[in-house]
């Protein structure tokens, strides 16, 4: 499963974020896979496609952040995907 991760920095403030992912790295459990991340040009949101089989990973990894980030979790799909679907119905 794919879900697009919004995440807003607490206190807009990405510093303590960029701090902890270059001392600790990721801190991703192991079946939660990184995808493609953009970040606003303000530095306030970054935009994250994550993957997994289990939800329950991701919220292991959000737990690891939760204190410098506020999140926000879309299940998503492929354009390709909804497309195959949209033919099919």
């Amino acid at each position: 499963m794919l879900f697009m991760v919004i995440e807003t920095f607490k206190n807009g403030d990405a510093r303590p974020v960029y701090d902890r992912f270059n001392d600790k790295g990721r801190l991703a459990p192991e079946g939660l896979n990184y995808i493609s991340s953009w970040v606003t040009t303000d530095l306030k949101k970054c935009y994250q496609i994550m993957e997994c089989e289990d939800r329950h990973l991701l919220e292991q990894w959000i737990a690891q952040w939760s204190d410098l980030v506020d999140f926000e979790v879309v299940p998503v799909i492929t354009s390709v995907q909804a497309a195959e679907m949209m033919s099919k119905s």
